[in-house]
């Protein structure tokens, strides 16, 4: 008779958790780039007439090879990547020849984002992010593409529930899009630059693909019958078109960007920002890793009242990676902005503290001269000398052009110099360092003091003279360091010293001879 397999004493061991795989529609989204030059293709021929030119054949045929080696190189990274969770860690292998196996402990993961592309939407699967504690850059990540949505989202849950799930705010969710926000679209760069980002992208992909656009009827007639108008008339007529189309593109970027936006707390410890029309991002943020938040507010948007949060956090990617996924407000109301980033830092001090003149010390009044000498410096001189360059050899009608240019930006860059200066603050607030800086962007930061590593102290033969330095706090999140303008020479180090302590006393009580 066999003994008994529970025998008394003795305890079993728990098996291993089995080695997952990704799903195999991977191959197929590996082959979404066919997608751009087969549609150049086609584009091509539709303005050729339908004509195929050795020069197309040519491109059909790197096409196909490039298929078949793209795809071969993802059926083997399909068929040797492999991942499990174990109680401790997350466990990713990959590599064919040279297997590599990385794992990381779960207390190091910050981050876990899911983004789907429309193609991974209509294929139904997505892409899994986890960020790990340092890691400043996309090396600092583990990535899995791609997953199927409803494993995508056990795996985030798994690897999230080493955090504290105690009681957190009341309400989970800090913000949803609200309709009434589109009329904060328009109030962006991208009605003007939007405009000619999209047009000179066009231009390259024709250019790209042989046809040259200044040789297409309809362009043609486009600029004859502009330059036979009256261009008093058409002139404004054209700028008004442009104003008309950036706003219906900024209002469509606006919609795929921040479509079923919602920002809640995902647990008592950790933020989740969820976006996207065709393509979806959840981004999470731990608590730990939040090191303050910005306000920011560009010129049109804070004609309007509005304003956007950003997110100064750990555990993003590198800068580029870093501005795409640290927003958590959406062109919005600026009270609502206010209470997104009191209630995403669980601010101490009221929000009239963050933003108003008021309670942040200002700048030496020379920082307004300096930005008045820089406005008409930067802004007024190069457009009159051009304009009066211009006329002198041309035609005497832009002389006048030159001064009428001179009397009406000299009063517009005082104004901006002004209101840049008015907007220069900084200052103490319990745990946290607040400043403000800007006027095409006014930024108002407010960061943890206990983030700050080290300052940078940054000095010009201009400012040493005007007895200002621009200071540097460097911050291991975010965009690694942010800057405080034009302050006091002399009160600059003491300031320093007192939002973050123990950095600086050694050579302020040592001077260096």
């Amino acid at each position: 008779m066999s003994a008994p397999t529970n025998a008394p004493g003795r305890t079993a061991c728990p098996a291993a958790p089995r080695w997952r795989r990704l799903d195999p529609r991977t191959l197929l989204v590996h082959c979404g780039w066919m997608a751009a030059p087969l549609g150049s293709l086609a584009l091509t021929a539709l303005a050729t007439g339908g004509r195929i030119s050795t020069r197309t054949w040519i491109s059909l045929a790197a096409i196909a090879a490039s298929f078949a080696v793209i795809t071969a190189i993802g059926l083997v990274r399909w068929a040797r990547t492999t991942f499990r969770v174990t109680p401790d860690a997350f466990e990713v292998g990959t590599g064919l020849l040279t297997r590599r196996l990385r794992s990381v402990p779960l207390q190091r993961i910050r981050t876990v984002d899911l983004t789907a592309s429309p193609l991974h939407r209509l294929l139904g699967v997505t892409v899994l992010r986890a960020g790990t504690a340092g890691s400043g850059d996309t090396g600092g990540e583990l990535r899995l593409d791609s997953l199927t949505v409803d494993q995508a989202r056990r795996l985030q849950a798994e690897l999230l529930a080493r955090t504290d799930t105690g009681a957190g705010a009341e309400d989970p969710v800090l913000a949803r899009i609200s309709a009434r926000w589109l009329r904060y679209a328009p109030l962006t760069f991208w009605v003007i630059g939007g405009v000619f980002v999209a047009v000179g992208s066009l231009y390259r992909a024709l250019d790209g693909m042989g046809v040259e656009p200044w040789k297409i009827g309809f362009v043609q007639r486009a600029f004859s019958e502009f330059g036979a108008g009256m261009l008093w008339l058409t002139v404004p007529a054209a700028l008004l078109g442009v104003i008309a189309l950036g706003s219906v593109g900024a209002v469509a970027l606006y919609v795929e960007n921040w479509w079923n936006y919602r920002l809640e707390w995902a647990d008592a410890r950790t933020l989740r920002v969820h976006r996207g029309l065709f393509t979806t991002r959840s981004v999470t943020i731990e608590q730990d890793r939040l090191r303050g938040v910005l306000l920011r507010e560009p010129l049109l948007l804070r004609a309007g009242g509005g304003a956007t949060v950003r997110a100064v956090a750990g555990g993003l990617g590198n800068r580029e990676e870093n501005r795409r996924r640290s927003g958590v407000l959406p062109p919005a109301p600026r009270p609502q902005a206010l209470r997104v980033a009191r209630d995403a830092l669980r601010m101490p001090f009221p929000d009239t503290e963050l933003t108003s003149p008021g309670p942040l010390t200002p700048h030496p009044r020379i920082a307004l001269r300096r930005r008045r000498v820089r406005g008409v410096l930067y802004a007024v001189l190069p457009g009159t000398i051009l304009l009066a360059g211009t006329g002198v050899a041309f035609t005497p009608v832009l002389l006048h052009c030159a001064w009428i240019y001179a009397a009406l930006s000299t009063p517009f860059a005082l104004w901006l110099a002004r209101d840049a200066y008015r907007n220069l603050g900084h200052g103490i607030r319990g745990s946290f360092l607040v400043t403000r800086s800007g006027t095409f962007s006014r930024d108002t930061l407010a960061l943890q003091r206990k983030a700050v590593v080290a300052w940078t102290f940054t000095t010009s033969p201009a400012t040493r003279r005007a007895g200002l330095v621009a200071l540097t706090a460097a911050v291991a999140a975010g965009e690694d360091g942010y800057r405080i303008p034009d302050l006091a020479a002399t009160e600059a180090p003491g300031f320093a010293a007192a939002a973050a302590p123990g950095i600086l006393e050694e050579f302020l009580e040592h001077p260096t001879p």
